[in-house]
């Protein structure tokens, strides 16, 4: 522990610096299995103890993976990553620091489920370098809760977040999810204005989506709940841009609601580009040049790791590749896609391509073109991503 805060102190001394990477930890496990959730975790922690370790040895021999080892995020993702003890959250940590120059103002997330977010392990989070919590709340409504399968409860969300903020969170967000059977549209904007009168300042909101290989897939094919209504989805996104753009939230991307400028820099910086280290069973990596992405089994990725050897697959992107993910990512954002950046970094040919392609979605007004730069409208931003995949480069 006394070595982890040495690390820590150390780098708070670091100036700031310009190219900064970020690192992203994946704990693959959870208490139980979400009805929707098709991300890799297990609900069997018998070898909870032997992953962590590799998680460690991983970090030790990929310390040379980034292009620069100055970080300005790390980011605790998962399955449910408070699932860890503070022990094995140090251990962690004492690695990090001990290969990387962490920033002195660096985004440090832990995602978090409420029910394991009493004061106590409130208490001890907030003396660690964790300064942000992104906590799964999903549903304030106890009957959502129990339809997704969640281990918590309506009263454990509310009471997490308020225990959070009196122990001095400043950074917090919370993930809700809309589009889900008898989800009427005045429950969704209780939903809403729940998040907002406890004060987060940072929301993620998703659509149902029916994932292959889940429970939901399953419940649909065999008839037990009906087929998700695209239309009720379209309503309640509606009503969650309208309700947080009322109380001073602003759509920075769009899944992701700001209030402050508290933006999540972490995920700010994937949809920007920048280069991160993806370290365990699941994890994505990319460092401008190639993706990689480690296999998807506990034991075989602990294995391989214990023999010093690195489970993962690669792909060195083409200019294809490059573009295509800039446009994807960029139109998501407010900021936009940028005609300029992708003529001085791909060349104008492509620019060329894109405005011919675009051209539909201009005139139906979902995408709008100021200076030389594409946003999706209000009216598009329900079907981003297809509007994208429309101007990529096969």
């Amino acid at each position: 522990m006394l070595a982890l805060y040495i690390y820590f102190a150390r780098n708070k001394l670091k100036r700031k610096y310009h190219t900064l990477s970020g690192i992203y930890i994946h704990i693959p496990f959870c208490k139980k299995a979400c009805h929707y959730c098709n991300f890799h975790f297990s609900t069997t922690h018998s070898h909870k103890q032997r992953v962590v370790g590799a998680i460690i040895k991983e970090i030790e021999l990929r310390k040379n993976y980034l292009p620069s080892k100055k970080i300005e995020s790390i980011y605790f993702g998962g399955g449910t990553p408070s699932i860890l003890n503070q022990s094995e959250l140090d251990s962690i940590f004492n690695e990090i620091f001990k290969h990387f120059i962490v920033a002195e103002e660096a985004e440090i997330t832990l995602e978090a489920n409420p029910d394991d977010l009493n004061a106590a392990r409130l208490i001890d989070l907030k003396k660690s370098p964790i300064n942000r919590l992104s906590i799964g709340v999903q549903s304030f409504r106890d009957k959502d809760l129990k339809w997704m399968n969640r281990a918590h409860s309506a009263t454990e969300a509310i009471e997490s977040i308020r225990n959070a903020n009196e122990i001095g969170f400043n950074s917090l967000s919370i993930d809700l999810i809309y589009g889900t059977p008898n989800l009427t549209k005045e429950a969704w904007k209780e939903n809403i204005l729940q998040a907002i009168n406890l004060g987060v300042n940072h929301i993620s909101s998703y659509c149902l989506t029916v994932e292959a290989k889940t429970a939901l897939s399953n419940f649909i094919e065999k008839g037990k709940i009906e087929p998700l209504s695209e239309e009720q989805a379209s309503q309640q996104f509606d009503i969650l841009i309208e309700t947080l753009e009322k109380h001073a939230f602003e759509q920075y991307e769009i899944s992701n609601f700001a209030k402050d400028g508290k933006y999540a820099v972490h995920n700010t910086n994937y949809w920007m580009n920048k280069p991160y280290l993806g370290i365990g069973p699941s994890a994505h990596s990319f460092n401008q040049t190639e993706r990689s992405w480690n296999i998807a089994n506990n034991l075989v990725y602990a294995g391989a790791i214990e023999k010093n050897e690195l489970p993962l697959e690669k792909e060195v992107l083409s200019i294809a590749n490059k573009l295509n993910e800039y446009i994807m990512t960029s139109l998501r954002t407010k900021w936009g896609c940028d005609l300029e950046y992708i003529e001085n970094h791909f060349g104008h040919k492509y620019v060329d391509q894109i405005e011919k392609q675009a051209y539909p979605h201009l005139l139906k007004k979902y995408l709008i073109k100021h200076g030389h730069t594409l946003f999706v409208s209000k009216e598009g931003k329900f079907f981003c991503d297809g509007i994208a995949s429309d101007l990529f480069l096969l």
